[in-house]
């Protein structure tokens, strides 16, 4: 076996290879870039290498830094992770060449697989079935429009060498196809360093299910079932599933099979993802295949037992596989959540910065389900503009879908983020819908259940009482805690707006009893003192965690995807409250704002030009994507803020209109 490997890649799957290394007693080298000289995989690996500044094309996508790495520290093995390198066969062979162990697969299946247009071919020959597209290469905007109206729209635009939801666009239209096609070229170009692009029939109302297969270097492949990814924005998976609830046993069985030969038929070896599009009636159409870890292969580890970062390094090193299709099985459900530094409330918008706070669910059985959280970054850890924007991907097992569905929204609940903008209630949100607690999912998801954009959920009546208790609760421990405790029973709580009248006492084992409208409930096990984020204790019988934060006049709690101010208030007070005038928010109804940290890639207007509403008024790039700014309305150019090059921050004007 290795005694030593390479990590040629960042942030959380760096941290999760070390974690099976140390497993296997296999020393491991941290490559890094500046912006990553303080990060936990450097931290925790035995050795660690400067490879260049924080721009990936300048420290992680330089081949040249990787091998001179692995000289300088004597490492038998690179593992590529996801992303950067990773389906990169001519980096594969540049190391099989230097004598360099690649533990991904062979050059020749990254090769054949690793273009989408290619893999395509090749997947139809070897009997699979493929979506209706175009899998020639296409030069021109007006030759994209002319064999989308061949297809017929909708019409999906996809980079050829993408992945990670990077480089792709659906049009419904021919201006959609005009605009889309040079935007998808861009960022495939900047991402990628290849602005190939081809063209499929984007399927409605599709679901995506992805198999993981598994194979070593002497013939030998099995899959280890489903994922469903459906829950995705922007292309971008968001939360995954493993199995899938639309799959019954027959189209699993089929899905596994078509999964196996296609890697069989490339010589396939090391982990490796068949993904497919599939409709509500269970059929399905072969997408891609992604030679390499997928991002959201614990999922398929907790319903197995196999760790797939293991089985890599033994297939890398010549093992066969220790088992065959016949002993894998499903055991239970679980659900991943990726943890993003994004505003929901903004358009899931990136939110660099500082993790200022940052407290992580207990790992491992918590009784109903279990907990795993899969996280390259610590509290005080900056979220970098360079790279993905990922904080953590933290899962939930349970013997049921139902127990998964449970589990990951308490540990959601138990997760505690500031000092930027996070999606965490949004995860909450998903998992509180019936809609996803019924399994019926689709990729468009997100924009069917929330077409206004993300503004959190309205409370259920539970959840107004454990807003109700928490600041009933908070504000008790307070006047204790100065040494004013008030006598007072009867309070007047405000909900934001809405005014609820409360009594306040105590039981004879101590517990908080808080009549709310007149109905009584009992907040018992309270774990919360000045200062704690998290507010945990048990209303009745159902132990909850709420966020919460003292303000000038209350609370500032949220639960799940449920926020409020709440004010504890005497009831000639909160007669006062409903008396004061809302505060007017300031009038930007001329001015374009950035939404986001970035940089400015074009801002196509100039001073005195009349812009029509939809026209392009500003691009600023972020994360690896290009966002396209509109203009809301006709008018005229007053000024133009900012150039090409120029780094904004969120809010910053770009243009303003007379």
């Amino acid at each position: 076996m290795f005694s030593k490997i390479l990590i040629a890649n960042r942030g959380e799957i760096a941290v999760r290879i070390i974690k099976t290394s140390r497993k296997m007693g296999i020393k491991t080298v941290q490559v890094y870039s500046e912006a990553d000289a303080g990060s936990l995989a450097v931290e925790m690996a035995d050795e660690a290498v400067l490879i260049g500044p924080a721009p990936a094309a300048q420290s992680y996508l330089l081949a040249d830094k990787i091998v001179e790495a692995v000289r300088q520290t004597g490492a038998q093995a690179v593992h590529p992770g996801f992303g950067f390198l990773s389906e990169n066969a001519g980096f594969a062979r540049r190391l099989r060449d230097e004598g360099i162990a690649f533990i991904g697969p062979n050059p020749e299946a990254i090769e054949a697989m690793g273009d989408k247009i290619s893999s395509k071919k090749l997947a139809a020959e070897a009997g699979v079935s493929t979506v209706p597209g175009h899998m020639g290469l296409i030069e021109t905007p007006d030759e994209a429009v002319k064999i989308a109206r061949e297809i017929g729209y909708p019409v999906m635009i996809k980079a050829s060498a993408g992945g990670g939801g990077k480089g792709i666009r659906v049009a419904h239209s021919d201006a959609d196809m005009a605009e889309g096609f040079a935007a998808v070229k861009a960022e495939a170009l900047n991402a990628f360093g290849d602005d190939r692009v081809f063209l499929e029939k984007f399927i409605v109302d599709p679901r995506h299910i992805e198999i993981q297969v598994l194979g070593d270097k002497h013939g030998h492949v099995v899959h280890l079932f489903e994922r469903e990814c459906s829950i995705q924005r922007r292309n971008q998976k968001v939360i995954e599933e493993a199995p899938s609830p639309l799959l019954d046993e027959a189209t699993r069985a089929a899905m596994g099979a078509q999964a196996v030969a296609l890697a069989q038929a490339v010589n396939y070896d090391s982990a490796g993802t068949v993904e497919f599009v599939a409709g509500q009636d269970k059929s399905f159409y072969f997408l891609e295949m992604n030679t390499r870890l997928q991002v959201e292969h614990p999922v398929t580890e907790l319903i197995t037992g196999v760790d797939l970062v293991e089985q890599m390094i033994r297939s890398a090193w010549g093992e066969k596989l220790a088992f065959e299709q016949k002993d894998l099985a499903i055991n239970g459900w679980a659900i991943e959540s990726r943890i993003y530094a994004e505003d929901p409330y903004r358009g899931f918008l990136p939110s660099i910065g500082r993790l200022v706070r940052y407290e992580q669910p207990q790992e491992g059985d918590q009784g109903d389900y279990t907990v795993r959280n899969d996280s390259g970054v610590r509290e005080g850890d900056e979220i970098s503009m360079f790279y993905d924007p990922m904080i953590a991907k933290l899962c939930a097992w349970g013997e049921t879908r139902d127990d998964a569905v449970r589990g990951m929204a308490r540990a959601l609940e138990d997760t505690h983020l500031a000092g930027l903008g996070h999606n965490v209630p949004f995860l909450a949100a998903v998992m509180d819908q019936e809609r996803f607690q019924s399994g019926q999912l689709s990729t468009s998801y997100i924009k069917d259940e929330f077409p206004e954009g993300f503004h959190g959920l309205t409370p259920t009546p539970e959840q107004v009482k454990i807003l109700i208790a928490c600041a009933v609760a908070m504000n008790e421990v307070i006047a204790e805690q100065d040494g004013d405790p008030s006598e007072r029973t009867d309070w007047t709580v405000l909900l934001d707006k809405t005014a609820h009248a409360v009594e306040v006492g105590y039981d004879e084992a101590e517990d908080l009893v808080v009549v709310i409208d007149g109905e009584e409930v009992s907040l018992s096990e309270i774990d919360w003192r000045p200062g704690l984020s998290l507010f945990k204790a048990v209303l009745d019988d159902d132990a909850f965690t709420a966020e919460v934060k003292r303000v000038a006049d209350g609370f500032d709690i949220r639960h799940r995807a449920v926020r409020a101010r709440v004010r504890v208030l005497r009831p000639d007070v909160a007669h006062l409250y409903a008396l004061l005038p809302e505060k007017q928010a300031a009038d930007t109804s001329k001015l374009v704002l950035s939404p986001m940290p970035g940089l400015v890639v074009d801002i196509p207007v100039t001073e005195g030009q009349e812009v029509k509403s939809g026209e392009t008024v500003a691009i600023i790039e972020a994360m690896k994507m290009q966002n396209i700014l509109k203009a809301g309305r006709d008018g005229k150019v007053k000024a133009v803020k900012a150039k090409a090059g120029d780094p904004v921050a969120a809010d910053d004007v770009l243009v303003e209109f007379d």
